[in-house]
C-alpha cells in the first residue's frame, strides 16, 4: 500500500590519470570551445550523473568539425584519452555505456582514428602482468566486443594478442590458485576470474567477424596455435572436478565452440560429436589437431560430468534451427538423449541433477526447432508414444516432486515442450481424439490429487488441448481441486491450475456463442462451487481459497463479483455463521473485501451503500467466528489506493471493533490485527498529505461550492480526533495486571502508529503525533510493561519508548532515575531468570535517552567525543561504555566469590543475569564502526577473560555426568573444602573405560548423609531494612543447575557476539581492531571444550549457537590460520573418536551430547557455492563408522558415528548436499538395528527416523500414512537406486527367517523399518511391468513378513502390500492370499500364519470400491471357489 519513492541513481565519476589531465589542460583554448576543453570539464566534476550529460555532447561537438579535423593532434589525442577513461571505468558504471553508445555514433571520417586510439591503448592494458589484474581486463574486453563498435573493431585488430593473453591468463590464474589452497576468500575471487575469462574466450570466438572465414585454418598461423592452446586448457578445465561447477559448465560450451571454429568441413562436425558422446571416436579419422588437444574426450574413461556439459555445449552451440545440419544434425539430436537419459541413471548430486534438468529442457527446445522442418523418421523417434518420449515421461513422473524448486520448474518446461513436440509429429491431427492425449489426460486424472506433479501437468495439458475435454470425462474437477485446498502445501498449485483452466474455459465460452449467455454457464462451473466452500467448508479450506484463488478469480473476471453478491445475499439470514463456521455472510465480507483491496471497489460508498448494510458490517466486526471478524476489518482497513481518504463511518466501525477485539487469544489473530491496523494508519498519513495539498492549493470559497466534499481542514481534524482516541483505547488496556493478548496487541499497535507518525524534525507537516499523547502516567504504564515475564512485551515497549521524542519520556528526578539504574543492577542479579532479560531492557533504555545516573562517568578514561560524527551516537557509544565496565566491576567480584563457594552464588547472586546485560548493551551498538577503540580494548579483554573464569566455576557442574541429579551443599564455614571435595566427585566419570569396566568407588568417594544436608545461607537484605533482618533460603539442586547452565549460555552468547560483530586485528600490533587473532583462536578452543565436554543439553545448545557465529566468521576471514581452523578441528575431533581412546572425554551417552553439535557446525559453515569438500569426507569417514563391525571395542565410535549422522540429516542448511549419502545412512540404520548392544541400536532407531523424515518430509498431521508424506515406488527407487537390491534382500532375509519351518521363527529385529519405509511407497498408473526398478518382486517377500509371531510386524506387513499392488492386479492378489490359507483337514498350521494372512486382504479390498471387488471375486467358477469350513475363511471379513 506504501508509496515507493524513486531511487536515486547513483554513479561513480570518472577519474582521468595525471598524464592524460595534463595533455587535456595542455591542447584546451582560453575560451573552453574545442573538445579537450569538454574533456577536462567533464573531468574535474565530481558527480557521475552530470558527467553522462558532458559525455553525450562529444559526439555533436564532433560532428561540426569538417573532415580534415580529425588528423587534428588536439582530436586525435582525445580519442586517445576518451580510450583511456573508457578502459578505466568499471563494468558496471552506467558512465561506459554511455561512452559506449555515444561513440557508436561517430562521423564516419573519425573512425580511423578513433580505432587506432582505442587498439594502441587496448594493446597497453593486455601486456599487463600482475594475476590480480585480469579481471579487469577481462572486463574491458567482453565490454568492447557488447554493443560497442570501436572496441570490437579494436578487438579484431589485436586478436593474436589477445587470444596469446587469454591462454597466458588463464594458465596464471589456475596456477595462483593452487598455491592459495585452503585460503577460501582468495581461491573464490579467482575461481570467479577464470570464469570470467572462460566466457570472454566464448564471446571473443561469437562477436569478432575475423574466424568467418578460413585464411586462419592452417598450422603455422599464429592465431591457429592459440585457438589449439585454448581448447587444450578448456578440456582439461571439463575434467577437473577441483574446479567450480559452473567453470566446468563454461568449459563444455567452449569446447564444443571452438571445435565446431575450428573443424572442417562442417558437415561431419555432427558426426565428430556425436562419436565423442558415445566414446566411440575412431582415432584414425579425426585430424591430429583434434586428437592433439582433445586427446581425454576420446578415452572411454570420460567423467560423467564432463559428458553432461558437452551435452550442453551441443545443444547450446550448435546451429539447431530450421534443421541447417541435415539428417546427421538429427542423428545428433537423438545421441545426446540417449546419452542424457543414461546419465540421469548415473548422477544423484544435486548440482549435477539441477544442470542435467535444464540440458534436458534445452534439448526439448532444440527438438521442437528440428522439428519444424524434419524428416518422417525423426517425427517417428520423437512422437508421444516413442521410446525417447517415454523417457522423457518417466523422467517427468519421476522428478515432478522433486525438493529443488528450479528442478521441478524444468520438469513442468521438459512437460510443456513435449507435448508440443508430439503436435508438431501429429501434423495437424486434432489433439482432443489423439490417442497419445487422451491416455495421458486418463493417467494423470487417476492420480491422487496430492500429487504435486499432477497440478502442473493438466495445467500445461489444458493449455495444448483446452479444458473441454477435461470436463467432458469429470465435471466435479473444479470441486475436487477446491476440496484438497484444505492443504497449505497444495494450495499454490492447485490455484494456478484451476486459474489455468477457468481462463482457457472462458475464452473457449466466448468464442463458441456470439451473446453473453454464456457466463452462466462459466459461473456454474467456477464460481458455484467456490462460493459453495466459502459457505460451507472448514476454516484452513475457506482461508486458502480466498488468500490463494478468490483474487485470481475476481481480476480476471470483476464482473462476477456481482453474481457472488446476488448469491450469498440470498442466503445471509439463513447461513449467518457460528463460532466455527463463517455462513453467508462470512463469504460475503470476504469477497468484498478481496474485490475493494484489489480495486474491484471503487469506493467506500459503493460498498455499504449499493453491496452491504452498515448492520451487516457491525454484525461482521462481532461475529463469533474471528476469521469474519478478521474480513470484516480487512474490508475497512485495506484499499489499493494508499491516499483514500477514510471515512466518518469507517473510523467509527475501527473504534466499535478495537473495543472488544483487543483480547484475542489466538496469535494468528491478533497479527492480522495489527497488519491490518497499521494498513488503516498508513492510509490516514498518505491521504492526510494529500489533505494538506488540497488546503493550500484551493480556496475556502473553492472548496465551498463542492458541496458534496467535505472540508479537507476538517477530514483532518477527525483523522487527529480518531487517533487520539484509538491511543486513548490502547494505553486504556494497559493497566496493571491486563493480560499478555491485550497488551501485546495495544503494544503492537502503538509501535504501528509510532512508525507511520514519525517524530518530525524538518517541519513537515503530520495529521498526528504519538509523543504528544505521552503524559507521564502513561510513560509509566510503558517502563512497567518492563516487568511483564513475557519477553516479547519487554521488546515492544522497548521498541516504543526508543521511538517517542525526547521530551515524551519523563524523568522526575536525579532520585528516581539512580532508583531505576539500582533496579536494574539488582534484577540483574535476581534468581529469577526473567529478571535479567528485565534488567538488560531497562539498561539499554538507560543508556540510549542519556539518563545516567551522574556516578558512572568515572569509569571513563577518555573523555573526548568523536569529531565530525553522529553525537548521538558517540553519546550512546559512551554510556554503554560505562554501564558495561560497571557491570563487567561487581561481574568479577562476584565471579571471585563463586570461586570459593558456588552454592552461595546460586542462591544469592547468579551471574548469567549480569553477562545477559552485558550483551544485551553491545548488540544495541556498531560494534565494527566503534569511536572509543582505546578504551574498548581492554573492556574486550576483561570481558573473555571474565567469561573464561566464569565458565571455569560452572563446568564442573555441567560437564558432570548427571547434572541434573546433583545436590552440591556446603556451609558458611566449610564452603572451601566441602566445594573442592564435592566437585572432586562430580568430576566426569563416563569416559569409555567405563563402558568396559563396573565403577569401583574408592574410600575417599564415600560420604556421610549428614555431609549432603540442605544448609541455610545467610544473605544480606537491602539497606532498606532496619537493622540486620536475616532471610534464610534454600539451595536446591534445581537453583545449582540453572545458576550453571544459565552461566554456560551467557558466556557462548557473549563471546559468540563478541566474534561475530567485533572486528579482528588484520596484524598483531595494528589498531584496526578489537579482536587479536589469538583470541579467536582462544575461543574457538573454548567452544571446542565445552560442546565436547558438557552433558546438560541446555548448555551445549547454547554454546552451538554461539560457536555457528564464530565459524561463519571464520570462513569469511582474511586471515589463511584462522580459515583453516576449522578443518582443523574437524579432523581432530574425527581421529579423536575413530580411535576410541579410554582416556577420551568425550561423551558416548546422551545421544553423543555436544559432539553432532560441533561437528554440525563446522560442517554447515563451509561455503555452499564450493565443492563441499569436508561435507564429502565427513560423511564417508562417519558412513564407515556407522557400519555394523565385529569388534566389540569398536561400538562406541559407531554410536558416535550414528547420532551425528542422526544431526546433519536433520540439518536443513545443509539441503540437497546431504542427499547422495541418504542411501548409505539408510543401510546403517537398519543394519546398525540387529547390533546385540542396546545403545548401537538405540542410536540407530534415531537415525533411522531422521532419515524418515528427510526423504518423505515433514508429518504435518496426525496421520502416521498421510498421503503427503509418501512418494512413488518409482520415484524412491530413482532417487536412492542403491536401496532397491539392499531392500530386497533384507526383505527377503527376514522372509525367510521368519517363515522358516525349522525350529521357533526368527523374530528379525530389522523387519519393522523394512516394513515402515515400504508401507511409506505407492505404485503409480505411470509404472510399467517393465521399469527395472518395479515394485512386483517385493510382494511375495511382503505376503511372507505377514506370519511374523509379533503382532504389530503383521499388521504392518498388510498395510505394506497395498502400495506394492496395481489396482488391476488386487482381485488376482486376494484370490492368491485366499489361496494359501491352510484347508480344514490340514493338521499342521500356525495360527500367526493364517491370521498374517487374512489381516491383508483388508486393506487391499479398501483401495478399490467394494462392489467391483465382490464382482471380481464372484466371476470365479464355482469349481475353483474355495468351501467355507474353517474358522479361517475370512474373505467374508468384507460386508456387503
Amino acid at each position: 500500500m506504501g508509496v515507493k519513492k524513486k531511487r536515486d541513481m547513483q554513479v561513480a565519476a570518472l577519474t582521468i590519470c595525471h598524464q592524460d589531465l595534463e595533455t587535456l589542460r595542455s591542447f584546451a583554448d582560453v575560451e573552453g570551445r574545442n573538445l579537450a576543453s569538454l574533456l577536462l570539464q567533464c573531468a574535474q566534476l565530481t558527480d557521475g550523473v552530470s558527467q553522462i550529460h558532458y559525455v553525450k555532447q562529444i559526439v555533436p561537438f564532433l560532428e561540426k568539425i569538417d573532415k580534415n579535423g580529425a588528423c587534428d593532434p588536439v582530436v586525435r589525442s582525445c580519442f586517445s584519452v576518451l580510450a583511456g577513461i573508457y578502459l578505466s571505468l568499471s563494468l558496471k558504471n552506467p558512465l561506459k555505456k554511455v561512452l559506449a553508445s555515444s561513440l557508436n555514433g561517430l562521423p564516419e571520417f573519425c573512425l580511423t582514428e578513433a580505432i587506432y586510439s582505442f587498439t594502441f591503448r587496448l594493446e597497453e592494458e593486455l601486456n599487463t602482468t600482475d594475476v590480480y589484474s585480469y579481471r579487469k581486463v577481462f572486463d574491458n574486453l567482453s565490454s568492447c566486443m557488447e554493443s560497442f563498435n570501436l572496441g570490437r573493431a579494436s578487438v579484431d585488430n589485436l586478436l593474436k594478442s589477445v587470444l596469446h593473453f587469454l591462454q597466458k591468463s588463464l594458465v596464471e590464474i589456475l596456477e595462483e590458485n593452487r598455491k592459495f589452497a585452503g585460503n577460501h576468500i582468495v581461491q573464490t575471487q579467482l575461481m570467479n576470474d577464470l570464469l570470467v575469462g572462460i566466457r570472454v574466450s566464448v564471446m571473443l570466438i561469437q562477436k569478432v567477424q575475423s574466424f568467418q572465414g578460413n585464411l586462419w585454418k592452417t598450422s603455422s598461423s599464429p592465431v591457429w596455435q592459440s585457438m589449439c592452446r585454448l581448447l587444450s586448457i578448456f578440456t582439461k578445465f571439463l575434467s577437473d572436478d577441483d574446479l567450480l561447477q559452473t567453470i566446468q559448465s563454461t568449459s563444455g560450451l567452449a569446447v564444443i565452440l571452438f571445435v565446431k571454429t575450428m573443424f572442417h568441413p562442417s558437415e561431419k562436425i555432427p558426426d565428430l560429436i556425436s562419436s565423442v558422446l558415445l566414446r566411440s571416436v575412431d582415432c584414425t579419422s579425426v585430424p591430429e589437431w583434434f586428437m592433439s588437444c582433445c586427446k581425454s574426450l576420446c578415452c572411454a574413461s570420460l567423467p560423467a560430468s564432463a559428458l553432461l556439459f558437452l551435452c550442453q555445449g551441443t545443444l547450446a552451440m550448435l546451429d539447431w534451427q530450421d534443421g541447417s545440419m541435415g539428417l546427421r544434425g538429427e542423428a545428433l539430436l537423438l545421441d545426446t538423449a540417449h546419452v542424457l537419459f543414461t546419465l540421469n541413471s548415473q548422477i544423484k548430486e544435486a548440482t549435477l541433477e539441477m544442470f542435467l534438468s535444464r540440458i534436458l529442457a534445452s534439448w526439448t527446445n532444440s527438438a521442437m526447432h528440428v522439428l519444424e522442418s524434419s524428416s518422417s523418421g525423426l517425427k517417428d523417434s520423437l512422437s508421444g508414444n516413442s521410446g525417447i518420449a517415454q523417457s522423457l515421461l518417466e523422467y517427468v513422473y519421476t522428478h515432478w516432486e522433486h525438493p529443488l524448486d528450479s528442478l521441478r520448474h524444468q520438469t513442468k518446461i521438459i512437460f510443456k515442450n513435449l507435448l508440443h513436440m508430439h503436435q508438431l509429429t501429429a501434423e495437424g491431427a486434432d489433439s482432443v481424439t489423439d490417442p497419445f492425449f487422451l491416455e495421458l489426460t486418463g493417467n494423470l486424472l487417476r492420480l491422487e490429487w496430492h500429487i504435486k506433479g499432477k497440478y502442473t501437468c493438466l495445467g500445461c495439458l489444458v493449455e495444448s488441448i483446452g479444458i473441454e475435454h477435461i470436463l467432458a470425462v469429470d465435471k466435479t474437477i473444479p470441486s475436487q481441486i477446491l476440496e484438497v485446498m484444505g492443504d497449505q502445501s497444495l494450495v499454490p498449485y492447485a490455484s494456478d491450475l484451476l486459474e489455468t483452466m477457468f481462463k482457457n474455459h472462458k475464452n473457449h465460452l466466448k468464442s463458441q456463442t456470439l451473446n453473453s449467455a454464456w457466463i452462466d454457464q462459466w459461473h456454474e462451473t467456477w464460481v458455484s462451487p467456490l462460493l459453495f466452500v466459502l459457505c460451507e467448508g472448514h476454516l484452513d479450506q475457506k482461508s486458502y481459497l480466498i488468500d490463494y484463488y478468490l483474487p485470481k478469480l475476481l481480476n480476471y473476471s470483476p464482473e462476477s463479483l456481482k453474481y457472488m453478491v446476488q448469491i450469498l445475499q440470498a442466503s445471509i439470514d439463513a447461513k449467518t455463521g457460528s463460532c466455527n463456521s463463517r455462513g453467508a455472510l462470512g463469504a460475503l465480507v470476504a469477497c468484498l473485501r478481496t474485490a475493494r483491496a484489489h480495486g474491484h471497489l471503487q469506493s467506500a460508498t459503493d460498498a455499504w451503500e449499493n453491496l452491504v448494510s452498515s448492520a451487516r458490517i457491525k454484525q461482521g466486526l462481532i461475529h463469533q467466528h474471528c476469521q469474519v471478524r478478521i474480513d470484516t476489518l480487512g474490508l475497512l482497513c485495506e484499499s489499493n489506493r494508499s491516499t483514500e481518504i477514510v471515512s466518518t463511518e469507517e473510523m467509527q466501525w475501527i473504534q466499535f471493533f478495537i473495543t472488544y477485539n483487543l483480547n484475542s487469544q489466538s496469535p494468528g489473530v491478533r497479527q492480522q490485527i495489527c497488519s491490518l491496523l497499521k494498513k488503516l494508519f498508513c492510509r490516514i498519513q498518505e491521504s492526510s498529505q494529500v489533505l494538506y495539498k488540497l488546503e493550500q492549493s484551493k480556496s475556502n470559497h473553492e472548496l465551498e461550492n463542492e458541496s458534496r466534499k467535505q472540508h479537507p481542514s476538517d477530514s483532518l481534524q477527525q483523522y487527529k480526533k480518531f487517533m487520539s482516541s484509538i491511543c486513548d483505547s490502547l494505553f486504556e488496556a494497559l493497566f496493571p495486571g491486563s493480560s499478555y493478548s491485550t497488551r501485546f496487541s495495544a503494544l503492537t499497535i502503538l509501535v504501528s502508529i509510532a512508525e507511520v507518525f514519525p517524530v518530525q524534525e524538518d517541519g513537515v507537516q503530520t495529521v498526528y503525533q504519538l509523543s504528544h499523547d505521552i503524559d507521564a502516567g502513561r510513560f509509566q504504564a510503558l517502563l512497567e510493561c518492563f516487568t511483564s515475564t513475557f519477553e516479547e512485551v519487554k521488546t515492544l515497549a522497548f521498541d516504543l519508548l526508543m521511538k517517542l521524542s525526547k521530551t515524551a519520556v519523563h524523568f522526575q528526578d536525579s532520585e528516581k532515575l539512580e532508583g531505576l539504574f539500582q533496579a536494574a543492577l539488582e534484577l540483574s542479579t535476581s534468581p529469577k531468570p526473567y529478571d535479567c532479560v528485565t534488567a538488560s531492557y531497562l539498561l539499554n533504555f538507560l543508556i540510549w535517552q542519556d539518563a545516567l545516573p551522574s556516578s558512572l562517568p568515572a569509569y571513563l578514561t577518555q573523555q573526548t567525543a568523536c569529531e565530525g560524527g553522529d553525537q548521538s551516537a558517540a553519546v550512546v557509544e559512551k554510556n554503554a561504555l560505562m554501564v558495561i565496565k560497571c557491570l563487567m566491576e561487581n561481574l568479577e567480584e562476584e565471579v571471585s566469590r563463586a570461586e570459593n563457594s558456588l552454592l552461595q552464588a546460586a542462591a544469592a547472586f547468579p551471574m548469567y543475569g549480569r553477562v545477559h546485560c552485558i550483551t544485551g548493551a553491545l548488540r544495541k551498538l556498531p560494534l565494527n564502526s566503534l569511536h572509543l577503540v582505546s578504551e574498548w580494548r581492554p573492556v574486550v579483554e576483561t570481558l573473555i577473560s571474565l567469561s573464561y573464569r566464569l565458565s571455569a566455576v560452572v563446568s564442573p557442574v555441567i560437564q558432570s555426568s548427571s547434572p541434573e541429579g546433583l545436590v552440591p551443599m556446603d556451609t558458611d564455614s566449610e564452603s572451601a573444602s566441602r566445594l573442592q571435595m564435592i566437585l572432586n566427585e562430580i568430576q566426569p566419570r563416563d569416559t569409555n573405560d567405563y563402558f568396559n569396566q563396573a565403577k569401583i568407588l574408592n574410600e575417599c568417594d564415600n560420604f556421610n548423609l549428614e555431609d549432603l544436608t540442605v544448609s541455610v545461607l545467610t544473605l544480606d537484605t537491602s539497606a532498606e531494612v532496619k537493622g540486620k533482618e536475616v532471610k534464610t533460603c534454600d539451595v536446591t539442586a534445581q537453583m545449582v543447575l540453572v545458576c550453571c547452565w544459565r552461566s554456560m549460555k551467557e558466556v557462548a552468547l557473549l563471546l559468540g557476539t563478541l566474534c561475530q560483530f567485533l572486528p579482528i586485528q588484520s596484524a598483531p600490533e595494528s589498531s584496526d581492531g578489537l579482536l587479536t587473532v589469538e583470541q579467536v583462536k582462544e575461543i574457538g578452543g573454548y567452544f571446542k571444550q565445552h560442546l565436547l565436554q558438557s552433558r546438560h543439553r541446555g548448555a551445549f545448545e547454547l554454546a552451538y549457537t554461539g560457536f555457528v557465529k564464530l565459524t561463519e566468521i571464520l570462513n569469511r576471514c582474511p586471515d589463511v590460520s584462522l580459515q583453516k581452523l576449522p578443518e582443523q578441528w574437524l579432523w581432530n575431533v574425527l581421529e579423536e573418536i575413530k580411535c576410541s581412546d579410554p582416556s577420551s572425554k568425550l561423551c558416548a551417552t546422551r545421544r553423543s551430547a555436544g559432539i553432532p553439535f560441533y561437528i554440525q557446525a563446522l560442517l554447515a559453515s563451509e561455503p555452499k557455492k564450493g565443492k563441499m569438500d569436508l561435507l564429502k569426507i565427513t560423511m564417508k569417514e562417519l558412513i564407515s563408522l556407522a557400519g555394523p563391525t565385529d569388534d566389540s571395542q569398536s561400538t562406541i565410535p559407531q554410536v558416535h558415528a550414528l547420532n551425528i549422522l542422526r544431526a546433519l540429516f536433520r540439518d536443513t542448511r545443509l539441503g540437497e548436499n546431504i542427499i547422495p549419502y541418504v542411501a548409505d545412512g539408510a543401510k546403517a540404520a537398519i543394519l546398525g538395528f540387529t547390533s546385540p548392544v542396546w545403545a548401537v541400536r538405540n542410536s540407530s532407531t534415531l537415525l533411522f527416523s531422521s532419515l524418515i523424515t528427510r526423504i518423505f518430509g515433514v508429518k504435518r498431521g496426525k496421520d502416521e500414512l498421510s498421503k503427503t508424506n509418501r512418494m512413488t515406488g518409482r520415484q524412491f527407487f530413482s532417487r536412492f537406486p542403491e536401496l532397491y537390491p539392499f531392500l530386497l534382500n533384507q526383505l527377503e532375509t527376514v522372509a525367510n527367517k521368519v517363515d522358516s519351518d525349522v525350529g521357533e521363527p526368527d523374530r528379525h529385529p530389522s523387519m519393522f523399518l523394512l516394513l515402515l519405509v515400504l508401507e511409506r511407497l505407492y505404485p503409480s498408473p505411470m509404472d510399467g511391468t517393465s521399469s527395472a526398478l518395479s515394485l512386483a518382486p517385493f510382494i511375495p517377500f511382503i505376503m511372507r513378513c505377514g506370519h511374523s509371531p509379533v503382532y504389530r510386524s503383521r499388521e504392518m506387513a498388510a498395510r505394506a502390500l497395498v502400495p506394492f499392488v496395481m489396482l488391476d492386479q488386487i482381485p488376482k492378489t486376494i484370490q492368491t492370499l485366499l489361496a494359501t490359507l491352510p484347508n480344514c483337514t490340514d493338521q499342521c498350521f500356525r495360527q500367526n500364519h493364517i491370521h498374517g494372512t487374512l489381516l491383508q486382504p483388508s486393506p487391499l479390498h479398501g483401495a478399490l470400491h467394494r462392489p467391483a471387488v465382490l464382482a471380481t471375486l464372484t466371476t470365479e467358477p464355482k469349481s475353483q471357489r474355495r468351501r467355507p469350513g474353517g474358522p479361517w475363511e475370512c474373505w467374508t471379513i468384507f460386508p456387503v
